[in-house]
């Protein structure tokens, strides 16, 4: 979540968010308030098991991420980052998200093959960067409240916020009973969009 007044975070509120993702991230759970913004993070570990806890941010914080998904051709570009001078702290597809991140700005999605949702928080440039991978196998929830921005992996924990009301979309749901699905960016939730696949 990033505030939008410039606030810190309340701790309770990310708890309260993640708690509700704790099944599907059941190796580790951690948390991190960055100026305006707050990220929780339930693990499930699949590579670099020791080494890939999240939050995770290089360069002493300047940049920060949430991950889920996995990054098919990360060793290639992880080779590729260490041959322009990158250093990193840990074997994971994460990190090379980070430091591609770093070298290429938003235009390293284009780099990455895989299925994904992140968040990166730019600390020097103020700037949260979302992004879904091009199939949308991963998704990715948003609302703004009059203070707030939240995103998540489900609705669910955008609903635990505590700052989301819950109200059916009756436009989402008549595309859900003729297309089986909403149209992205449209939700079943009024006020609460998902992020269109590739975007």
């Amino acid at each position: 979540m990033t505030k939008l007044h410039g606030d810190v975070p309340d701790r309770e509120t990310l708890l309260a968010m993640i708690g509700t993702l704790s099944y599907r991230g059941p190796d580790d759970m951690g948390m991190q308030r960055i100026g305006p913004t707050g990220f929780a993070h339930a693990r499930l570990s699949i590579i670099d098991l020791e080494g890939g806890s999240q939050p995770m941010s290089i360069d002493h914080g300047k940049l920060w991420i949430t991950f889920n998904g996995e990054i098919f051709n990360y060793v290639e570009l992880r080779k590729e980052l260490v041959d322009r001078g990158h250093k990193f702290a840990t074997q994971s597809d994460t990190e090379v998200i980070l430091h591609l991140y770093e070298e290429e700005g938003e235009n390293c999605t284009r780099r990455l093959n895989g299925q994904w949702a992140f968040a990166i928080w730019d600390v020097p440039r103020q700037k949260l960067f979302l992004s879904r991978d091009r199939m949308g196998v991963r998704p990715l929830f948003y609302t703004r409240t009059s203070d707030s921005f939240l995103f998540a992996s489900e609705i669910k924990s955008l609903m635990a916020s505590g700052e989301v009301d819950a109200q059916l979309d009756l436009e989402a749901l008549d595309q859900i009973f003729t297309f089986w699905v909403t149209l992205p960016p449209r939700t079943a939730f009024r006020n609460i969009s998902q992020l269109p696949p590739g975007h």
